[in-house]
């Protein structure tokens, strides 16, 4: 049955204690390739795993867009009210990006050995839809002190607030018939696991959670049904094991079959979140023209070649802005020719092409640069408020020796060493000495780039201290301008072969 709701994508990340800044990086990069959530486990109990609050609290506030939430809140350590504030606080403050994975506390005796309550499992279950209850009562606004006589949370006059930014969904990590009854009775998504439960099993497991809204006077429709997943992107047969077309075909029967639809893949791997981000686009295509048409779209068994090397460089600029020249572009090393006999695959391909959409980011922060100026000149932004803006920008915060491309995926400056960043460049050397001389001169050229973005903080400053005038910040602007787009063209024309050939570790 397909349930016609909107497809979601995410990932559900290992919050170990012992790397922080990489499983931010993850984070980050799930929202880079255009993936929609974040998701963490909650074992208050596991001192190697981070508090998943604290967590997702600093993901949200070191995203933009991407959603966040627990894959699933342990109940019995975290009191309904309390969790409810936090829910809507962090909501407030993200404007809107979280939802809540909630479960009733699988390690019963975990939790009775941190001060928890010693519950049976249908105990716990009780608490779960006692805890619902709550929650729903706190995130709305009106009607007077909450008073909800319950068994394991008896709530006797506890003030409303606060409400939520926006209609936060409550989503159960659901197996057995009891607890997939209360998932159709109260909640507003099921969060199933596939090592737990297989793609044969959602038939029945769905079918209980129908009959349960059902009788509970709920549209089953209105239950989102999430996916916890667990993969390769190599082998073949069974589950999730194979190139993307095999995901593809696979996640999108499980749409138009079984209803899931939001999936979020259990991995660590950077390489493996992007590779997801493409089986997202496939299963996005491929639903929405089964749903538009009523047929359904085959994807092939394995990947299809490439005719020749399709993804284009962007050229440098024709016409220089600055009288001054850094860079000596006749002085630049080139890499091995291109082998017009080889192919390539649209996987191997779209590392190129995602290096040529990072830059296109790059240049369009540029051209915010120099609106930015305009303003300034026009008297309609403070030279304060434009440095603050520069100072923020992407291009402001990368560290220019460790790569454009893998900046791409860690942008803030407390993540710039994570292991992406600091593999590539060494990776292209290892697996092609003769990209040595390119790769050298690259980092060469990020110092050089640093260097003129301090020299338009300089400008800037000048400006504030009356010592500079806007014209020595509009020669700093032209220079970044020739200097920058110079080097992008370059590292494009360069890499976006070896990319594709090499792969990205």
């Amino acid at each position: 049955m397909d349930y016609g709701h909107e497809l979601v994508f995410g990932t559900f990340l290992t919050p170990t204690v012992d790397h922080p800044a990489r499983v931010i990086a993850l984070a980050q990069l799930t929202e880079q390739v255009g993936l929609d959530l974040v998701s963490f486990q909650d074992h208050p109990y596991q001192p190697r795993l981070m508090d998943a609050w604290t967590l997702l609290s600093v993901v949200a506030a070191q995203t933009q867009r991407v959603k966040v939430t627990t894959n699933v809140a342990n109940l019995p350590l975290r009191h309904p009210v309390v969790l409810a504030r936090s829910v809507a606080t962090l909501d407030l403050i993200t404007g809107g990006r979280v939802e809540l994975g909630l479960g009733a506390g699988g390690f019963l005796d975990a939790v009775a050995a941190n001060a928890g309550p010693r519950l049976t499992t249908g105990q716990s279950i009780a608490a779960l839809e006692e805890a619902i209850a709550i929650m729903r009562e706190v995130w709305t606004p009106t009607g007077g002190g909450i008073r909800l006589p319950g068994k394991h949370y008896p709530v006797a006059g506890a003030k409303r607030g606060p409400q939520p930014a926006h209609d936060v969904e409550i989503w159960l990590g659901a197996y057995k018939p009891r607890m997939l009854a209360v998932t159709g009775r109260l909640a507003d998504g099921w969060l199933p696991s596939s090592a737990y439960a297989g793609p044969d099993e959602l038939a029945a497991m769905n079918k209980i959670i129908d009959e349960a809204a059902v009788d509970a006077g709920r549209d089953p429709a209105s239950v989102r049904r999430l996916y916890n997943l667990s993969g390769r992107f190599e082998g073949n047969g069974g589950f999730l094991q194979g190139p993307e077309e095999v995901w593809i075909d696979q996640l999108t029967d499980l749409t138009l079959g079984e209803g899931m639809s939001t999936y979020i893949l259990g991995s660590d791997d950077p390489d493996d979140i992007r590779r997801f981000a493409e089986v997202a686009a496939g299963v996005r295509e491929s639903v929405d023209t089964a749903r538009s048409t009523g047929r359904r779209v085959e994807t092939a068994a394995a990947p299809e070649r490439s005719d020749g090397f399709t993804v284009v460089p962007t050229p440098p600029p024709a016409v220089r802005r600055s009288a001054v020249q850094l860079l000596d572009e006749s002085e630049r090393p080139t890499g091995p020719a291109l082998d017009p006999s080889r192919t390539y695959t649209p996987y191997q391909l779209s590392s190129g092409q995602h290096l040529i959409e990072v830059h296109d980011h790059l240049r369009a922060e540029l051209e915010q640069i120099r609106d930015l100026v305009e303003q300034v000149a026009a008297g309609s932004l403070g030279v304060g408020q434009a440095r603050s803006h520069i100072n923020t920008m992407t291009m402001r915060q990368n560290n220019w020796t460790l790569g454009t491309y893998c900046e791409s995926y860690c942008r803030l400056v407390t993540t710039h060493h994570s292991i992406e960043d600091a593999s590539l460049f060494p990776h292209l050397r290892r697996a092609d000495p003769e990209l040595a001389p390119v790769v050298d001169r690259l980092q060469a050229e990020h110092r050089i780039i640093h260097d003129v973005l301090e020299g338009v903080d300089k400008a800037l400053v000048a400006l504030v201290d009356g010592s500079g005038n806007l014209d020595g910040l509009r020669a700093a602007v032209d220079l970044l301008d020739d200097t920058l787009l110079s080097h992008l063209s370059y590292e494009e024309r360069e890499l976006v072969e070896p990319l594709a050939r090499l792969g990205v570790t």
